[in-house]
């Protein structure tokens, strides 16, 4: 199986080339990498997101395995849909899914469905990838579109994660991909936002679902994030940090409606 990518040349550049060029002014680069369970990593075009995600991706360690837990834009597909097998393809070349891993998860968190179809236009997970071959080119992958939003699945896929991680017994990044508060003043962005990544820096998966539940905060990688807190927090993260947040409006100049983007590291 080869997933074509969907969103290159309009997310990011579509020209391996142009793209390395874009890639290596986005992300420092560092003699000493920290390493991390997981981190939040925005998904908008590399115009408006791709500084955040750069210097995020720029100081962290990338293992050869990373799960990638992505919301589900389009409603297609399974609610928990993983690809199972194959290749994802970057202008920078193919990625292979990480079969062994993707099974251990199938068997850790029944709720998980080997399913491509909501992978097709979706474009949370694929922005991630050239960030990751970028900085490590032998990278794996075990790709979740997730469709639901109720915190007592992403509990339960949490713990089957970091099951399915202990089982695989080598080292692993979780990346939940998010953007913050959409078209909404900078100033309300951030007030709202800041009551979500409060959450997140006490490592509280479910309170940070509550919050963004009950203030109108539209986190919508609200339910990957919280699963990747989840599965952490298991495989022994004890903190949390923010590295950087910014709006579309610091690249536009307008602020009368924004879209937001955090980038935080999980330890």
């Amino acid at each position: 199986m080869i997933r074509q990518p969907a969103v290159a040349g309009q997310f990011y550049p579509g020209d391996e080339t142009k793209l390395r060029s874009e890639l290596a002014t986005l992300i420092p680069s560092l003699n000493m990498r920290e390493k991390v369970v997981g981190i939040i990593s925005p998904h908008a075009g590399y115009l408006y997101s791709g500084a955040v995600a750069g210097e995020l991706y720029g100081r962290i360690a990338i293992p050869p395995t990373v799960v990638i837990l992505g919301p589900n834009h389009h409603g297609v597909g399974a609610r928990a849909a993983l690809y199972p097998e194959g290749e994802w393809l970057t202008p920078l070349g193919s990625v292979a899914v990480n079969t062994r891993l993707a099974q251990l998860l199938c068997k850790h968190a029944p709720l998980v469905e080997e399913d491509s179809t909501a992978h097709h236009y979706e474009h949370s997970l694929e922005v991630q990838l050239p960030f990751l071959q970028f900085v490590r080119p032998d990278v794996t992958i075990v790709p979740v579109c997730l469709g639901f939003g109720d915190f007592g699945r992403c509990l339960s896929l949490g713990e089957g994660l970091a099951r399915a991680v202990r089982e695989y017994g080598e080292e692993t990044l979780i990346v939940a991909s998010s953007d913050m508060s959409h078209y909404e003043p900078a100033a309300a962005a951030r007030e709202k936002d800041d009551l979500a990544l409060r959450e997140v820096l006490a490592m509280e998966p479910l309170r940070l679902v509550q919050v963004c539940r009950t203030k109108g905060i539209t986190m919508c990688g609200v339910i990957p994030a919280a699963a990747m807190l989840v599965a952490a927090l298991e495989l022994g993260a004890t903190r949390a940090e923010l590295v950087r947040y910014a709006t579309s409006g610091d690249v536009t100049g307008d602020n009368r409606q924004v879209v937001a983007y955090a980038a935080l590291t999980v330890s």
